[in-house]
Parts: structure tokens; sequence; C-alpha cells
């Protein structure tokens, strides 16, 4: 009984450790933000604050796509830059790491500035 037990809990853990592999969903809210690689003309443009988005980790790293790691860090870049009510990130820095002995990248890190832009 045990056995079973122990068995169906790291399966589930599995599972759910797994579903980490998957890209961040963008809030349909947040799907409009644009990111841009230039700063925004600062005549239209109001500063909101410096924001984050990151995909992936040491467990889920080696078995998410290095297309789903940028995807998943710029979904969340957009979605912390619709809860200050941006509707434009400039990028100003990507990272990707990978953990001793993995097969790749593991996390993808981006760094914006949020603004709010009237064009």
């Amino acid at each position: 009984m045990i056995k079973k037990v122990l068995g169906i809990s790291i399966f589930g853990l599995g599972i759910i450790g797994l579903g980490g592999c998957a890209a961040k969903q963008v809030s349909q809210e947040a799907s409009i933000i644009e990111i841009v690689n230039e700063k925004p003309n600062m005549k239209n443009c109001k500063y909101l604050g410096e924001i984050v988005g990151s995909q992936g980790n040491w467990f889920t790293g080696d078995f998410t796509s290095n297309k789903d790691l940028v995807i998943g860090a710029r979904n969340e870049l957009r979605n912390e830059a619709h809860k200050l009510g941006a509707n434009i990130v400039y990028i100003q820095d990507m990272k990707n790491t990978n953990k001793f002995h993995s097969l790749g990248t593991t996390n993808t890190t981006a760094i914006g500035k949020a603004y709010k832009c009237n064009y």
C-alpha cells in the first residue's frame, strides 16, 4: 500500500513539475502591450517602472524549449507591465542561463522598463 501511494505521489509531482515546460501565458488584456528594442519618445510617454519577466528553473529548464523560455519571459513582462497600466515595454536586457551539467539553457530572464505612451 505504501509503495502504491508513494508511486502515485511521485508520478503526480512529475506531472505537476513538467507542467512548467510550456511558456507562461499572457493575459488577454496584456497581449496588446508592445515590446520594443528602442527607448520610446519621452515626449509622448510616461515611465511607470522597471519590470522583470522570467521562465524556467533548475528543474523544468532542461525540459522547456528555448522558444518557450523566451516567449514565457516576454509574456511575464507583458503581464507585469499590464499591472502598472503600461502599453509599451522597452527591453533593456535579456539573459539566458544554464545550470551545471544541463542540456542547454534552463532560464531566460528579461528586464524592461514599462511606459504609458499616447500615440
